[in-house]
Formats: C-alpha cells, structure tokens, sequence
C-alpha cells in the first residue's frame, strides 16, 4: 500500500507539473500579481510593464532597452515573454521575481541585450523579462576612487560619468558603449586597459544583489561564496545584480593609439605569428590586438589584418618601446595619435572627432547582421601556415572576423581561483571568432554556422585543452544547454568546465546554497550542487 500511495503522489505530481508546464499565466493574470504584490508592500510606485499583443508569438522588441536581437544565432526554438517589466525601484524588481514563482514562470534579466545567444530575452520556457533600463545612477566618489553603478547602466554612460568627473579615471572594461554593464562584469569583461588593472570584474569590491526571496544582500550579508560567485560567474544563475560597486583605475590624461592595417599575405603571417609571442609579454601599458577580417576591394575580396593598440603613455616613451620589443610592426611617431582615454575609446569604436555624447545613445548599432561567434584561448604560438590556412577561409566567407586580445600583465597575476574567471596564467591570448549575414533564411544561417564550426574545428590542435577554453562572454550554446529544470551538474560539466574550468564545481555549490530550487535558470545556467 506505501508503494502504490507513492506511485499515485508521483502521478498526482507529474499532472501538475505538466499542467503548469504547458498552462503558463496570461499577461492579465500576472499583472494581476504584480498589483497584488504591490499593494501588500510599503511600497506604492505602479508596476511598469511593457503590454504584448495578445498572441505569444511575441517578436517586437523595439521598445525595450535596445537588445541586439539581430545580433544572435538563435541555437533553440523560444517563446516569447509574457510580460516586459521594466522597474523603476528595487521594490519592483522583487515583486517581479515573487510573482514569477508563484505563477511558475522563469525570469529573464537585461541589462543592454548583447549576450551572444540572447539568454537575456529568450527562453523555451515560458518567462518574464526584466529590464533594468530604468535602474542606471552611477555615483562616483573620487576620494576612495570607487563608484557606484546600477545594472541597468551602459558602459557608455559609465564613461561619459568619469570623463565628466575627472580626466585621470578610467574604468577597466569593454569598448563597446551599448553592452550592459551587469551582464559584462559578472561574465569577466574584456578591455583595452586589462593588461594593467584586469578585467573588469577584478576590480568589484561590493554588490548589491537580491535573491529568490527579494531579500537585498550586500557583500558583508551575502559572504564571500556568493561574492566569489557574482563575479565571473555569470550572475543570472544566482539573482539579480542591481548595483556594483567598483574600483575606478587611474590613468595618464594623455595616452597614445594607433591603427596599423596591412593585407594578409606571406609577410603579414609572419607579423602576426610574432605578435603572439610579444603582444602578452609586452608592458602592461601597451595594449596591441589583431583583427583580422576580409573587405570587398573593387571586384575582389581581400584578407587584411589590422593591429590596434592603445599605450597609457606619450609617443616619445611608445616609439623607444616599440622599435625594441617589435621592430617588426614599423611603427613611426606620425603613425600614432595622443588623446584623452576617454576619446581611446571613441577611437576603438571608429568614432572619432565625434562628440561624446554618442557615448550615452544605447542604441548604437552596426548593420543590421545575424552572426554565430565562438571563442578559444591559446597557450603556445599557432604555427605560421594556419594563418595562411585561416585567410583562404575567409576568402569563402563576405562578413567572417577574428579579434586576438592579448592577456599576461595583471590578468596573469591573479590567481585562477581567485574569482570564477579561470583563463589567466599560461594563456597567451584569446581568440573570438564571429561570422555574419543579413538574410534571415535557415539555409543561408546554416551555411554560414557550419562554415563557422568547421574553422573552429580546424583551430582545435592549436588552442587551449582539457578543457578547450571558452569566454562565458562570448556564450555558445553549441558547447552544450542544459536540459530542463533537473539537469545534473555532472552533464552540464560538458560546457561549464570550458568556460570555468575547476571553478565550475565551486559555483555549483554556492547555487545550491542561494538558489537550491535552481529558480534562476537559463539554457546554460549553473546547476545546484548539494
């Protein structure tokens, strides 16, 4: 009788789950919620939600806070949100998450949209969106060089705030001026000045983050597990992140910048070869990428590459050190241009001589391009000819793109334990790869995504392993998704030790410790570990 009792709860169980599975709320009854929820609180600001057409197939995002929905290859089939919410108060913000786990629906949360494969708008499930465009104060205190900065807030305008407030502060982070600044920093964040102050989540010193019940935690109440856990790890496993706090580094108010472009052929894989030994192991003022793309040149298409760097210093001290650590790039002092941070990153951005105001437009955006990326480190020097092997790629392609960011300096000098972030120490640089089109036809996204599978699956004897190495901020799905609510941790260590190596069972533990439900989940999200 015991056994037939528990058959029939596992039945009575399983209806339910199904039920709630495929009955998720109509945008009235979750609205409902919210006033409910809003009304019981000392709280009394009206819920701003964002109304979808009474269809689900939902597509219109253009009132939301800029996501570059076009700028994502789609991996699975999604659902569109029930309701856009846009909180104008951290109370808001609870309620949202309070009524989603009533009602059994998971929550998407947005900063500036850029996440490679839309996780922060998409979903298989049914879902909410909340949309911290409203959320975006920055405060700056330049006594302890430090500020304050809502999720919600753009790189750009964190920027534009610390030129306004000083001339020798910078923050060390992405150039790009329309990605959020929450998703960036809890992923790691890439810079033009991480080589001497790291990336940007090295240089968080407190959050304030919610949790599944809508308590508001800060460093000292959270613990140093979920500290550790928020930065680099991806927050969106955890809570919601509504403000960091962060250290602001100094920098010379004149640095230097320059653009050296050259056509990809026999002597340019032989420059690009030798950046690789030289561009981790320079000085850690002295930051030098390569880009490597195709461009249309009459007729004919041509590979190029394209060294881009940024010295936090003036040309006099550039050229000795150039002309002694890579004679081999030329450089001269005409080719180089001195200039505020502050315009470095409207250089990085091709938009300079423009006013810094386009700083502040979180609707920066390029052509209108759907694209796959992927993302590997690289620990010894790629042998010569693969870049030969890599341009005759590209000749197959109209849109393909490399970027080889260097790393060493500070980023190696930090621990890979120290935060989530485990590629430092032994990595040279890493490598994003990224392929666009405009026609939105599976055909033509199928031809372009194998097209970037095969160059990926070309580069594998020449990168990071056990595990190959992946960027959490250059997010595949095609490294694995997680199935459903009840993914074990040991599947998802398929993606999870790509992206955090021996860290990843570190933050399964501290999900299970804030998160045990796993309410906060996404195709990749972190599993609780117990």
């Amino acid at each position: 009788m015991r056994e037939l009792a528990l058959s029939l709860f596992f039945i009575l169980f399983l209806v339910k789950w199904v039920k709630s599975e495929f009955s998720p709320p109509t945008r009235e009854q979750f609205q409902s919620c919210l006033s409910k929820t809003q009304s019981n609180s000392i709280f009394k600001t009206p819920i701003n939600t964002k109304r979808t057409p009474d269809s689900r197939v939902y597509t219109d995002f253009s009132e939301s806070s800029s996501p570059n929905s076009t700028f994502f290859n789609l991996n699975f089939t999604s659902l569109k949100p029930i309701l856009i919410v846009k909180p104008k108060s951290e109370c808001e913000i609870k309620s949202s998450i309070l009524c989603s786990r009533k009602l059994g629906v998971q929550v998407r949360t947005m900063s500036g949209g850029h996440d490679y494969e839309g996780l922060s708008y998409l979903s298989q499930s049914p879902f909410i969106i909340i949309d911290l465009v409203n959320l975006r104060s920055i405060n700056i205190n330049l006594t302890d060089e430090t500020a304050w900065i809502q999720s919600g807030a753009t790189l750009g305008e964190l920027y534009y705030k610390i030129a306004k407030t000083s001339k020798i502060h910078a923050f060390a982070a992405g150039i790009c001026p329309s990605v959020g600044v929450g998703g960036h920093i809890s992923g790691g964040g890439f810079g033009t000045i991480m080589r001497k102050h790291g990336l940007a989540s090295d240089n968080v010193v407190d959050a304030r983050f919610m949790d599944i019940n809508g308590r508001i935690l800060d460093r000292k109440t959270m613990g140093e597990d979920l500290f550790w856990a928020l930065r680099g790890g991806g927050a969106a496993s955890f809570g919601v992140v509504l403000s960091w706090k962060v250290k602001l580094a100094r920098v010379p108010e004149k640095v230097t910048c320059f653009i050296s472009q050259h056509p990809m052929g026999s002597s340019m894989n032989k420059l690009v070869h030798r950046w690789q030994s030289i561009g981790p192991e320079l000085d850690e003022d002295l930051f030098i990428r390569v880009i490597i793309d195709n461009s249309l040149e009459g007729n004919q298409r041509k590979v190029k590459s394209t060294f881009q760097t940024l010295f936090l210093g003036g040309i006099d001290r550039l050229i000795p050190l150039m002309n002694q650590k890579f004679p081999e790039l030329g450089l001269r002092a005409q080719d180089c241009s001195e200039m505020s941070w502050i315009e470095s990153i409207m250089f990085f951005n091709w938009r300079s001589g423009q006013p810094l105001e386009i700083l502040l437009n979180r609707d920066l955006r390029f052509e209108d391009q759907y694209f796959k990326a992927k993302s590997d480190y690289v620990q010894k020097p790629v042998p010569e000819n693969v870049f030969g092997e890599v341009t005759k790629r590209f000749l197959e392609q109209d849109t393909p793109l490399m970027i080889l960011e260097p790393l060493g300096g500070k980023i190696s000098q930090v621990s890979e334990t120290e935060s989530p972030y485990p590629h430092r120490k032994g990595n040279l640089y890493n490598i994003q790869y990224m392929v666009k089109w405009k026609v939105n036809e599976v055909e033509e996204m199928n031809k372009h995504v194998r097209w970037m599978r095969s160059l990926y699956d070309y580069m594998s004897p020449y990168v990071s392993k056990s595990p190959r190495g992946a960027y959490l901020n250059y997010r595949d799905l095609d490294l694995g998704t997680n199935k459903g609510i009840n993914t074990s941790f040991e599947d998802a260590r398929k993606w999870g030790e790509r992206y955090y190596k021996g860290n990843f069972k570190r933050l399964g533990l501290v999900k299970g410790k804030i998160d045990p439900t796993n309410f906060f989940r996404n195709e990749q999200s972190i599993p609780p570990l117990f």
